[in-house]
């Protein structure tokens, strides 16, 4: 994992934290990625766990989906993943399968990151696929959402 960014990485980041400023209206945690293309963004998703009442409804995971029908095929070459927490093991492994070659993400997550934090499926030698990782853009912005959406349910 590195901290380089480059000079489009904080607009983007700053596009998936207003996707995950929308999680809020429907309660869920705020958490929000966009998938980029040529420059271009071809996915944006947040948090829709509760809304749908789906474990997996990840804003990754409902991203690379976006991504996969816009695209038609479940391959998101040459793209970047723009997500405000650092992601966890499902999510890692989904942007693995779907050979997504650049993560870009705001703030860690001690409790349950999969690129670096707790495990690094991002960097597992025996994977087909290792994206390069950047970490840390934006974060204390990206964290903050966290820390205001759960004061409020404590």
């Amino acid at each position: 994992m590195t901290d380089r960014f480059f000079a489009r990485d904080e607009y983007f980041m700053r596009l998936a934290i207003r996707e995950a400023e929308l999680a809020c209206e429907h309660e869920d945690v705020p958490i929000g990625a966009v998938l980029v293309r040529e420059g271009e963004v071809i996915a944006a998703a947040h948090n829709e766990r509760e809304l749908r009442e789906d474990p997996t409804a990840h804003a990754e995971i409902l991203a690379l989906r976006e991504a996969a029908r816009a695209l038609g095929s479940w391959r998101v070459l040459d793209s970047v993943l723009y997500v405000t927490l650092e992601p966890c093991a499902m999510c890692a492994g989904a942007v693995v399968l779907a050979r997504v070659p650049r993560v870009v993400f705001g703030a860690p997550d001690p409790q349950a990151g999969a690129c670096g934090s707790v495990l690094d499926v991002l960097s597992e030698p025996r994977l087909n696929h290792r994206p390069e990782v950047a970490g840390g853009l934006l974060a204390e912005e990206c964290g903050a959402l966290l820390s205001a959406f759960f004061a409020l349910r404590r």
